[in-house]
């Protein structure tokens, strides 16, 4: 399950930025085609952000569409296929063009406040 070193990698990525200051919720972008299951993630997430600042944190996922073009006749498509064929001639020589991304969007913190000197 890579949906683990991936987890920890976000959460490490996360926790470094933000060590002193509780996190309430990550959003992260994960590709239709990016080859990551959302679902693992969230069940990976609860074991990684243990003892870290984002521990209880709220993981959110938007999960943009593949798209593609042809190099053969020029259209361009959504697909939901890793390996596409162009729906407009069916060419295999298509460049996926969107849908592979994993990237951290927004990053929800509290502010701690100041320690009592009395």
């Amino acid at each position: 399950m890579h949906e683990l070193s991936i987890t920890q990698e976000v959460v490490d990525a996360i926790a470094g930025r933000f060590p002193d200051r509780p996190v309430r919720r990550v959003r992260l972008e994960v590709g239709r085609l990016s080859g990551i299951v959302p679902e693992a993630m969230e069940c990976c997430f609860e074991m990684v952000v243990a003892g870290t600042s984002l521990e209880g944190a709220e993981l959110e996922f938007d999960r943009p569409v593949g798209t593609a073009a042809c190099r053969t006749c020029g259209s361009a498509f959504e697909t939901g296929e890793v390996l596409p064929l162009c729906d407009g001639c069916g060419s295999a020589d298509v460049e996926v063009t969107g849908g592979r991304s994993l990237r951290i969007i927004e990053v929800e913190t509290c502010v701690r406040p100041a320690d009592a000197t009395t």
